[in-house]
């Protein structure tokens, strides 16, 4: 079983070709693929693409580098768009000082709004962190004093520190197609250090393809190389490796959904 657990299907890469690009997800034996909100205000976009098949769910949130254009979004406003069934996260949310630090302030209030969210629906967070390592993991423990929650970091790239402590808090750690790449030394290190109960794999297509693919359009059927790139890594059989993580993908997501 293979499961791409974040790519955004809505953007307009794909708007020439995405039954195309289904057709071979389907072709390869993806179980799931969540499609994830960057704009709340798109939000009509994902529901399209997720009417196309029982195997397609989404997310709800806002990109940290759109924080400015979307305004902020209450947990109250979040949570009211949660009701569909297809609806199997909150996010993705976060901190990105590395391309949009001007809205530092406001990327906070509207990750804490997120998170309020999650507990209130005991949907997971789908976390993005770039250049905000510390902010990101004060945040998540103090939200998770509170009240604890189900978190991702997705597209994981930190280091092998914060990548421990998100795992001592209860996070799971998910990696993209940057784990293949020639260069990602530091990362793969990270990789084979995180226990495979706490992995996830995804694509973030159309972004970051993975070797042998890097270069072109990514998509979810591409997954497949990163899984396998990571067995081999952690010298884990394919298929196990591919059952253990999308088990972990359910017990993320399909515990509010039980």
């Amino acid at each position: 079983m293979l499961i791409d657990s974040h790519c955004h299907l809505e953007f307009e890469d794909f708007k020439n070709d995405l039954g195309e690009v289904l057709q071979r997800a389907k072709d390869i034996g993806l179980a799931r693929i969540v499609t994830i909100s960057t704009h709340i205000s798109e939000f009509y976009k994902l529901a399209k693409i997720f009417s196309l098949s029982p195997e397609i769910y989404a997310s709800i949130g806002v990109h940290p580098d759109h924080v400015m254009s979307e305004g902020l979004y209450t947990s109250a406003m979040i949570e009211a768009l949660c009701s569909s069934k297809k609806v199997i996260g909150i996010g993705e949310t976060g901190l990105d000082f590395y391309r949009s630090y001007e809205s530092k302030d406001l990327q906070i209030k509207s990750f804490i709004e997120h998170i309020k969210a999650a507990q209130n629906t005991d949907l997971p967070v789908i976390v993005h962190s770039r250049d905000a390592e510390t902010e990101t993991l004060e945040i998540l423990s103090h939200m998770m004093a509170i009240k604890p929650f189900r978190a991702v970091i997705h597209c994981f790239t930190g280091s092998l520190d914060f990548a421990h402590k998100c795992i001592d808090i209860g996070c799971y750690i998910s990696f993209s197609g940057i784990v293949t790449f020639k260069n990602a030394t530091s990362l793969q290190e990270v990789a084979k250090e995180m226990p495979i109960d706490r992995m996830l794999i995804e694509t973030d297509a159309p972004f970051l393809a993975p070797t042998p693919m890097r270069g072109k359009r990514n998509e979810p059927s591409f997954v497949a190389h990163t899984a396998q790139f990571l067995a081999d890594l952690k010298n884990v059989p394919y298929a196990e490796f591919c059952d253990i993580t999308s088990n972990n993908f359910f017990d993320l997501f399909w515990k509010a959904k039980a």
